[in-house]
Order: C-alpha cells, then sequence, then structure tokens
C-alpha cells in the first residue's frame, strides 16, 4: 500500500494524473473502471481544461465500477457526471466508452455488464483483470456501491452485483469485490475532512474493520494500492506517509 498526502485537491489531481500518464505510457490500450463523487469530478474537469492534449485519449477504455439506476440523463448518473465534466470535452473515442445502463431491470444489467466486461477487459484467473480501477470512499465506509450492511456482496461469485442504498433504497449496479480486487491498479481517491475518521481506521486498522467496511477489503491481489488523500482526509493518520 502506498499513501500519498497533498496539500490541496489540484495537488492531488496533478500527482494522479502522472500516475495515470506513467500508466499508459507505451500502451495501446488501457482499462480504467471510473467512480463517481465529488473529488473524480474536480479531476476530470482538471483534465478537461489542462491535459485534452497530452493524454493519449484514444488508448483509454473507459467503465465504471458502479452506476445508480437511473437514466444517463438523469443528474445523479455516474455517466452523465463524467460526460458533463470530461467525456464532452477530450478526443475519446466513443467506442472506447463502455457504461453501464442504469435503465435498466438491476439484476439483467449487472449480467450484461459482467458479459461485457469478460469481452472488453483482459482476463486474469478467470476474472476481469482492469489496468486501474479508481475507487472513492463513503462516509460509512462503502466503496463502489457495496454498503456496510451488504458486505457480503462484496465475495459474491458474480462479477457485478446490486446493491441498494441504506437510506434512499435506490438499487445500484457495481463491480464485486473480486473484479476490483484483480485489478492492476488500484487508487482511492479521499478529500475532506468527513472522510478523516474511516480513512484512518482502514489504513492502520484494515485487518480488523475488514467484516466492517467494504473499503477496508480492497487488498489487490497485484498488491498495487495507492491512496490519494488531501490533508483533511489523511489528518488522523499517525505516522509518516
Amino acid at each position: 500500500m502506498e499513501i500519498k498526502i497533498f496539500d490541496d485537491l489540484a495537488s492531488l489531481n496533478e500527482s494522479f494524473t502522472i500516475y495515470l500518464k506513467e500508466i499508459l505510457k507505451d500502451r495501446e490500450r488501457v482499462t480504467v473502471a471510473l467512480s463517481g463523487g465529488s473529488t473524480p469530478k474536480s479531476l476530470f474537469d482538471y483534465w478537461a481544461q489542462h491535459h485534452k492534449n497530452d493524454i493519449d485519449w484514444k488508448s483509454i477504455f473507459l467503465f465504471w465500477g458502479d452506476e445508480r439506476c437511473v437514466a444517463p440523463t438523469d443528474e445523479q448518473s455516474n455517466y452523465k457526471m463524467t460526460k458533463d465534466h470530461l467525456l464532452d470535452h477530450v478526443a475519446i473515442p466513443e467506442k472506447n466508452i463502455f457504461r453501464i445502463k442504469g435503465e435498466n431491470d438491476p439484476d439483467a444489467e449487472a449480467e450484461r455488464y459482467s458479459t461485457l466486461l469478460q469481452m472488453e477487459v483482459e482476463m486474469a484467473a478467470a476474472v476481469p483483470s482492469f489496468d486501474l480501477v479508481i475507487l472513492g470512499l463513503g462516509d460509512d465506509g462503502h466503496t463502489a456501491s457495496i454498503f456496510p450492511y451488504e458486505i457480503n456482496l462484496w465475495e459474491n461469485a458474480n462479477l457485478c452485483v446490486v446493491g441498494t442504498h441504506p437510506d434512499s433504497g435506490q438499487k445500484r449496479v457495481s463491480l464485486s469485490g473480486k473484479v476490483i480486487n484483480q485489478a492492476q491498479r488500484v487508487a482511492f481517491l479521499v478529500t475532506g475532512a468527513a472522510k478523516a475518521e474511516k480513512v484512518k481506521q482502514i489504513i492502520e486498522s484494515r485487518e480488523e474493520v475488514a467484516a466492517i467496511y467494504p473499503a477496508a477489503k480492497v487488498d489487490p491481489v497485484s498488491r498495487n494500492l495507492v491512496w490519494f488523500l488531501d490533508k483533511e482526509a489523511a489528518r488522523l493518520l499517525v505516522g509518516n506517509y
């Protein structure tokens, strides 16, 4: 596990861009599973403003780690957020974009997306193995759309699962834990003081809280796990990171 801490969001975005460019170096196809949320939104805005021409967009193939079961035009859609803040502004080919169709029946869409992943993402140990999975961290310790009260979904045998938001009851299609942990690289992007307590627990006491928080179950077989944190999210960490 590698921990990177930044003074502000701009520095985090810059560092993550360098990280992505290293992955892209001399590669013609890089598969990336995106996350929703405010931190990726800031990253997408940064790319749209500053990196239209120096990131090899034609080599990036975009998927999603989870999606709310809403239409792609709905303000809650992770796809719409990405489209508005990134896809409409950079020259990424349409054929490189593989969205989860949140407007479909959730169970049928989880099955469809599972099949698509097997066709479009390189396989390892009979599981799709993304070059990069980007994750966020919820205040409750959830990641992707696997919530603490449904933590058993992490170990589900399927490639994609259907989670249910504990408050709204909204259905969401999500990668399962085995797909996340089979990735070549996993990166958490976490900002804000509200995340500090969970960041501390998951980084410093991962084994103790893995039965409680899905985010603590992120443990890629590749051993390539990087946390990109701003100083507010990292403020409770002890030690030199």
